[in-house]
C-alpha cells in the first residue's frame, strides 16, 4: 500500500508540477510588485487611477471592478512583453531547421490515421 503512494510521490511530473507551482507564486509576487509600481508612477502622473470609490449610480462594485481590470491588463502587459516575447525570440533563434522539419515517420503516421478516419 504504501509502496505505491511512495511510487506516485516520486514521479517526476508531480515534482515538476510541484516546483512549477511554487515559481509561478513567486513569479506572481513578483510581477504584483511591479504592477503596483507601474500604477503608482500613473497615479503620480494623471491621478490615481484606483477607481474604488467609483460608484456610477449607486453601485459599489463597478470601482472594484475597473481597478481589478486596470491590474490585470497592466499585469498581462509585462507577462506578454516580458516573458512571452523574450521566450518567443530566444526559442527562434535556437531553433534549427532540421529541429522545425517534420519526421518523414511522423508524416506517413499521420497519413495512416488520416486514411483510417476517412473510412
Amino acid at each position: 500500500m504504501l509502496d505505491g503512494f511512495k511510487a506516485f510521490i516520486m514521479r517526476g511530473n508531480l515534482i515538476e508540477l510541484a516546483v512549477a507551482f511554487i515559481m509561478g507564486a513567486a513569479f506572481a509576487t513578483v510581477v504584483t510588485a511591479f504592477t503596483d509600481i507601474i500604477i503608482e508612477l500613473l497615479a503620480k502622473a494623471g491621478g490615481a487611477p484606483n477607481f474604488d470609490g467609483w460608484q456610477p449610480a449607486g453601485l459599489t462594485t463597478v470601482g472594484p471592478f475597473l481597478s481589478a481590470l486596470v491590474a490585470f491588463l497592466l499585469m498581462a502587459f509585462v507577462v506578454y512583453y516580458f516573458i512571452v516575447k523574450p521566450y518567443e525570440a530566444v526559442k527562434a533563434r535556437y531553433t534549427t531547421e532540421e529541429a522545425a522539419a517534420e519526421d518523414p515517420q511522423l508524416a506517413l503516421l499521420k497519413d495512416i490515421r488520416d486514411a483510417l478516419r476517412a473510412r
